[in-house]
This record gives structure tokens, C-alpha cells and sequence, in this order.
């Protein structure tokens, strides 16, 4: 009888219910239980996992290692597939190791090398790979520097933080005095440049950010499923337009992104993004884990997530083909459940592992719908 496989996902995004779906449906037919953690007691990632807990909080990169190493080994985890502090974990992979838990991440080194934007631009221009003319920026003056360059150029200059995920800090610059114009409609991600300067006058530290073109869509997103021999299994890009999706197998998107995964060695899953800048595709960023719409690849009869556990567990799947590209697609929100507010909740079979503290009566509440994404066909 093949056992069951435990997987355990740390303070990941809301969207990966899906991949958690996926495991469970995987082409295997094994059994798969799924333990998260996660700071946010309604992350809708705890009440889709068969086992949940609250992540303690403030806890140093060296304290979360400890931390992580306690629960593969109380929960019997066979694949951690870290988000939180990946650095830090994927530092002491032989200690998980020895404690019978496979880190689905890749090496330190690669890690490191896509954890600084600008690291990351130089390292991949280094072997070949198109990236849109940058500047680092720690002061008004350097912004300044930067995008009168930009401009003199044709180009809209914008920024992030050297070091970050997901757009977080993500904005573009305008010439335009702030104005009402500012204050109808939704958020917009412009800023003014002399509200910039303003606050960069006023800042008590340097700031840290990467100056570069506004590039142009479409956006490709190439997720790939790389062995720890470096050698990519599957690689398929997703694209976004606005809000039409879609996938592509095209060569001028996949092997930029099959020479970042195979030459930085990103083992298991990752997600390189590309833009236009010009008539040509540029890198946009590298993330090191499972991107949030891996999922999607469903749409094209792939399950990403199980080929990236087998191949953890050492069981290579080979290379992984689209039977098929998906239609082209675009992305709602749809409810999902919440835990009750009691935490930690299990399922009866897990209590023995660890028992449910009591709950005084009255106490539990009716579970919440949570919003998270999926994919319908256009």
C-alpha cells in the first residue's frame, strides 16, 4: 500500500486553496494531507488544510527555522514548500532533511541571487537573458537623475522596492500636480514627482528602490518545474492583457526563462515574468516559490503542484507537456469558507497528534465566506 503523502504550506497567499485542490486531485490517485500555518487566523489556506495552526508571531529568521523544524517533525511533514523566510529554511535544508522533510525551494545560493532586484537584473544580463535599463535610487537626487533619464528617452519612469513581491511598492511617476483628479475613482498607482521628493525629504532613512521604464503588456508569466539536476521539466507561459488571460509555448518567452531556472539552478517550481520594452521581451522579475496563479495551468490538463511533490519525494516525472492550450480566460472572486475562530481545528484523525483544546460553549462561530480567484473562460 503506498503511504500517504504530508505536506505542509507556510503563510502562503490566499490563492493557493487551489494548489492545495490540485494536490489532492493529483493523477496518482495518492493520498495527500495538507498542513498550513499562517499569521492571519481567516486565511482561507487554514480552513482548506486537513491540519491548521496560527504562526507564532515576531519570530526571528533563526527562531522561525527552529520553529519550522518542530513542526515537520511533530506533524510528520514529507514536503515543506516555504514562503515565509524561504532564505533562512533553505539554509538548513540538511536539518530538514535529517528529519525525514523535503524543502521544495531551491538552493541558498539561488535564493540569494533573486532576493535583490538589482543582483537579479545584473546576474541574468550576465548570461545572455534581456532586462530594461534600471537605476538603484536612495535619495532625491538619484530619483531625480533617473527619471529625467527615462524621460529624455520617451519613457514613463517607475519604482519598487529593490527587494520585495507581488508589486508590493510598485508606482509611476508623473509630472501631473496632485489634484482632484487624484481623489476620483479607484487608487491609482501614478504619484507625483514632487509628492516623492516630499516624502523622501521628510524620510528619517534612505530609501532602497530600483528606477526603471513603465513596460508594456502583455505580461508573461513563464511558471517552471525545474529538477535538482537543473533540468527544466515544464515550462508554460501564462499571459495577461488587461483582463484577458491566456498561456503560450512560444520560444521568445520560454527560453529566456528555461536559461534563469537551469543556469541559477531554481529547483522545483518558480515564476519568471517578462514585459515588452520596445519589440522585445525584457525580464520583469524572478520569484523563487510557486507563483499564486500556477493553478491556472489546470486549464491546459497540468497539475504543477503534484509533479513538483513527486519530484521533492524523487519520483521524476518526467517531462511535463500541455496536452492542450487552454482558452482564453479571466479571473473572479468566488467565497470561500473560513475556520471558526477557534484554532487550532483538525481533522478527527489528526487528533491524536495533537488534541483540540476545549472550546467553551458559544465560543465558535459560524463559518465566513472569504473571497479568493479562479479562472473562468472568456
Amino acid at each position: 500500500m503506498v503511504s500517504r503523502v504530508r505536506v505542509w504550506l507556510n503563510r502562503t497567499y490566499a490563492e493557493n486553496v487551489f494548489f492545495m485542490d490540485q494536490l489532492r486531485r493529483n493523477p496518482s490517485d495518492r493520498a495527500v494531507e495538507i498542513h498550513a500555518t499562517h499569521g492571519d487566523p481567516d486565511s482561507p489556506v487554514l480552513a482548506a488544510a486537513d491540519t491548521a495552526e496560527l504562526e507564532p508571531e515576531n519570530l526571528s529568521p533563526a527562531g522561525y527555522v527552529e520553529y519550522a523544524l518542530d513542526q515537520c517533525a511533530r506533524r510528520g511533514i514529507d514536503v515543506f514548500v516555504p514562503r515565509l523566510h524561504q532564505a533562512a529554511i533553505v539554509a538548513h535544508r540538511a536539518e530538514f532533511e535529517a528529519a525525514g522533510t523535503a524543502v521544495l525551494a531551491p538552493p541558498p545560493e539561488a535564493v540569494a541571487v533573486f532576493q535583490d532586484k538589482v543582483i537579479a537584473y545584473e546576474a541574468v544580463q550576465a548570461i545572455g537573458v534581456p532586462v530594461p535599463p534600471w537605476w538603484r535610487v536612495r535619495s532625491g537626487d538619484e530619483l531625480v537623475a533617473a527619471v529625467e533619464a527615462l524621460e529624455a528617452a520617451g519613457h514613463k519612469a517607475c519604482f519598487k522596492p529593490a527587494s520585495g513581491a507581488g508589486g508590493v511598492g510598485f508606482r509611476v511617476i508623473t509630472r501631473s500636480p496632485f489634484s482632484l483628479m487624484h481623489l476620483s475613482g479607484f487608487p491609482s498607482p501614478y504619484v507625483p514627482l514632487d509628492l516623492v521628493l516630499e516624502a523622501l525629504g521628510r524620510a528619517e532613512e534612505p530609501v532602497d528602490w530600483m528606477v526603471m521604464p513603465r513596460l508594456e503588456q502583455p505580461e508573461v508569466s513563464v511558471d517552471c518545474l525545474t529538477g535538482p539536476d537543473n533540468r527544466v521539466r515544464l515550462a508554460v507561459g501564462r499571459t495577461k492583457n488587461g483582463r484577458r488571460r491566456g498561456f503560450t509555448l512560444h520560444e521568445r518567452w520560454l527560453d529566456p526563462a528555461r536559461r534563469i531556472a537551469e543556469g541559477f539552478g531554481l529547483h522545483y517550481l518558480s515564476n519568471i515574468q517578462f514585459r515588452m520594452f520596445g519589440d522585445r521581451p525584457v525580464l520583469m522579475d524572478v520569484n523563487t516559490r510557486p507563483a499564486g496563479g500556477l493553478h491556472q495551468l489546470s486549464l491546459c490538463g497540468v497539475n504543477a503542484p503534484w509533479a513538483a511533490v513527486q519530484l521533492a519525494l524523487g519520483e521524476d516525472p518526467g517531462e511535463v507537456v500541455p496536452p492542450f492550450l487552454g482558452q482564453d480566460y479571466t479571473v473572479v472572486s468566488g467565497p470561500r469558507p473560513l475556520r471558526p475562530v477557534q484554532l487550532p481545528q483538525q481533522r478527527p484523525e489528526a487528533t491524536e497528534q495533537q488534541p483540540l483544546p476545549a472550546v467553551p460553549a458559544g465560543s465558535v462561530e459560524t463559518a465566513a465566506p472569504q473571497a479568493t480567484v479562479g479562472a473562468l473562460p472568456l
